[in-house]
């Protein structure tokens, strides 16, 4: 039931928008789309060692979200638009579902600097009215669901764990995940994803994003013991019945094989 469902855990993968960055970046040089971001990610890695093109020239090509109940159940996990993967449907569904589940907490691992922002440029870009979410007319900015410190409206787990950009949290959700004895990145990097989308493998871009939505559920559960909204033995509990649901849906899906294959257990210290 939706009534159920407290919050979204979420996950974005994107790819550049090739007939735009052809269009403003080379503008007049009859540069084919795909040479334009080859040129373009080329021109990024010399003056910055990153080809990773800013969001404003991206549209989302996955987003998983996982749905989480109040008491920190994850009950389900889903790739928005499978199998078609259409970024205009991808970006309605999930503005739709967030509406349609009663305007749950979003959760997310620098979702603030990066997946929201890219996901409201979307719905710009196809013309999709996301009123609820933006609340011009609404009460004082900080009850806004976009002001940064409202975390009824969004928890973005990176912002947490720095105090809101008070510190740079060098390593990532790879770090997070990894400290906490789960997989993080295994054989797929963020910075692959346009080569994997040009290649046609979007079922793998996909896959990477469900197991980045795991490692981003467990990093949530442990900043709730951080918190004191969970206690080690009820966050060790809902881990363990999360391995069984993973194990049940291993058969179909070969991200929740890789995750478990690499799965790691968190050492604690305070057992002998």
């Amino acid at each position: 039931m939706s009534s159920s469902v407290r919050y979204l855990v979420f996950d974005v993968e994107s790819v550049a928008d090739a007939p735009l960055v052809a269009k403003l970046r080379y503008a007049g040089q009859s540069l084919e789309p795909a040479a334009a971001v080859r040129r373009y990610r080329d021109e990024l890695i010399e003056k910055y060692e990153s080809d990773f093109i800013p969001y404003s020239f991206q549209l989302p090509v996955s987003v998983v979200v996982g749905k989480v109940t109040a008491d920190y159940r994850l009950d389900d996990v889903v790739a928005l638009d499978e199998p078609q993967y259409r970024s205009h449907v991808i970006t309605e569904n999930f503005w739709r579902g967030w509406e349609r589940y009663r305007r749950p907490t979003l959760v997310s691992f620098n979702g603030r600097g990066f997946d929201l922002p890219l996901l409201e440029l979307a719905a710009f870009r196809y013309g999709i009215s996301v009123p609820g979410w933006f609340q011009a007319a609404g009460k004082a900015s900080y009850e806004q669901p976009r002001n940064r410190y409202n975390i009824t409206a969004h928890i973005d787990l990176c912002e947490l764990l720095t105090n809101f950009g008070s510190t740079r949290f060098t390593g990532g959700l790879n770090l997070a995940a990894n400290v906490l004895g789960k997989p993080g990145k295994m054989d797929v990097q963020g910075d692959m994803v346009q080569d994997m989308f040009d290649a046609g493998r979007l079922g793998e871009i996909n896959d990477y994003c469900r197991c980045d939505v795991l490692d981003t559920y467990f990093v949530f559960l442990r900043t709730r013991v951080l918190q004191g909204q969970l206690t080690l033995d009820a966050e060790q509990q809902l881990i363990a019945e999360t391995r069984q649901w993973l194990e049940s849906k291993a058969a179909d899906s070969a991200a929740y094989r890789r995750y478990l294959d690499h799965w790691g257990d968190w050492m604690n210290p305070w057992v002998a």
